[in-house]
């Protein structure tokens, strides 16, 4: 008599110390989310940028004018790729996020085994991605008419990815914090866009006087844009080590927040 197969009962599916798996799932759906619609989040902050270009080096005389040692048009590039990065990387996650709880599906990213630690890896790795992927784009389209250079590629790519994942990071605290879309303009307009323009992106903070160049000094985008532009003019206006510990410690403040936020379910459930 022939006997049966046996069959291995089922059982839960063993994890580790990382869900190595689930987090790698959450960060290509975050990819995946912004990649169905790449002509909203790719191709039209580069026409955006090429627009600022447009305006700040030509029709307001930009050409022929020089700062930092160089000709405006090569200062402007890269603080208008940092520009588009920051912003579309503090977009990804905060209407992720706020899309979510909006629509009451939050609920399908705080019940799969993930740690509060993989939750923010995953949503702000989608998040950082994505400031990495318009400042490509952007810069590619610029090259069209700006001759960029490299410095110091190391620089270029340090404060890329961490100026990408600060504005994710604080992206993710915004979308968390925030009951409705209101909310999140409300930090766009009064956090990210003044952050932005007062950080030395059209202009150098050399020409400020004394008082607001203090000021400026104290405003972290200042640094991630400074030393990203080294990168490529190799000219600073601040110090760069100083900006390279200060952009490190902001992060993993945001980080700590956020992983804080998440694990105790801060405005989360209900």
């Amino acid at each position: 008599m022939q006997s049966s197969p046996t069959t291995k009962p089922l059982s839960p599916r063993k994890m580790g110390a990382i869900n190595g798996r689930g987090l790698w799932t959450l960060y290509v759906k975050e990819v995946r989310r912004f990649m169905n619609v790449f002509s909203q989040t790719l191709l039209a902050p580069m026409v955006t940028t090429l627009l600022f270009l447009a305006v700040f080096a030509l029709a307001l005389g930009g050409a022929g004018r020089q700062a930092g040692g160089v000709d405006y048009i090569l200062f402007l590039g890269p603080g208008l790729i940092m520009m588009s990065m920051v912003q579309n990387s503090f977009a990804n996650t905060s209407s992720s996020i706020l899309i979510a709880k909006v629509q009451g599906n939050i609920v399908d990213l705080l019940m799969p085994p993930l740690s509060p630690a993989e939750l923010v890896i995953g949503v702000a790795g989608g998040g950082v991605t994505r400031g990495v992927m318009v400042g490509f784009v952007v810069a590619l389209g610029m090259s069209l008419f700006v001759p960029l250079s490299i410095h110091n590629p190391g620089f270029i790519v340090w404060h890329a990815v961490n100026a990408s994942l600060m504005l994710a990071l604080l992206g993710l605290i915004g979308g968390i914090w925030a009951e409705k879309f209101d909310h999140i303009a409300a930090v766009t307009n009064f956090i990210i866009t003044p952050f932005s323009f007062l950080s030395g992106t059209f202009y150098s903070i050399e020409r400020l006087p004394e008082n607001w160049s203090f000021i400026a000094h104290l405003n972290p985008f200042f640094y991630m844009i400074d030393g990203f532009r080294y990168g490529f003019i190799g000219h600073a206006d601040g110090s760069l080590a100083i900006g390279f510990f200060l952009v490190l410690a902001v992060n993993l403040f945001l980080g700590f927040t956020a992983h804080r936020m998440i694990a105790t379910g801060y405005r989360l459930k209900a």
